[in-house]
């Protein structure tokens, strides 16, 4: 993954492409009212926002794979269960999108797309499911060491911990080495945009 764009462009892309809709937002991202709390920085909307779409193509990604009843039962229990935590992970986020005074994006907003193949055996699930969890640990990673308002801080990180934990998983599912590295890698905001376009239709 690469950071091709920079922080304004990404800010004002057209809402035509998945992860710039999600980051400058659209009719899903208007204001509906003010805050009760002190506002969130623009910078910090934009990375909630963007969190909002990494959960998102993780719950649409689970349920392709629990629906495509292609891995062994062990597996498939994995499966379903990140599946319930990226759904809870999405409840978490864009509920700081809504106490912000903002609409959160939903399920039907973007249509996500895969790789040829990618559900057509266990291998392939899972080898789909790392990549996405890293991008995932990856995005909440930067979050953290972006975001400027403490307050919103705690459940992103807590978030981390848990997709560490599906990261650990999928790795070891595959043979691969589950502690790999003392500090996993924080993705910018470009660079998760970017990963996330590659997954809109």
């Amino acid at each position: 993954m690469s950071a091709s764009i920079t922080r304004g462009r990404l800010l004002s892309r057209s809402a035509k492409g998945g992860a710039a809709l999600l980051v400058a937002g659209s009719a899903v991202g208007r204001l509906a009212g003010v805050a009760a709390a002190a506002p969130l920085p623009t910078t910090d909307l934009a990375y909630v926002r963007l969190l909002v779409g990494v959960e998102l193509l993780a719950s649409d990604f689970y349920t392709q794979a629990v629906a495509a009843s292609n891995a062994n039962p062990a597996v498939t229990w994995y499966l379903k269960r990140a599946l319930l935590n990226e759904n809870d992970h999405y409840a978490s986020v864009s509920g700081i999108l809504t106490g912000a005074g903002q609409t959160p994006a939903v399920a039907g907003d973007i249509d996500f797309s895969y790789p040829a193949g990618s559900f057509d055996s266990q291998a392939s699930i899972l080898k789909l499911a790392l990549r996405l969890e890293e991008l995932s640990l990856g995005a909440y990673l930067g979050a953290l060491a972006a975001l400027q308002s403490p307050a919103i801080m705690g459940g992103p990180a807590r978030i981390a911990a848990s997709e560490a934990q599906h990261v650990a998983y999928f790795t070891s599912a595959l043979g691969g080495k589950t502690f790999k590295s003392s500090f996993p890698d924080a993705l910018t905001i470009d660079q998760v945009s970017d990963a996330l376009d590659a997954y809109t239709a």
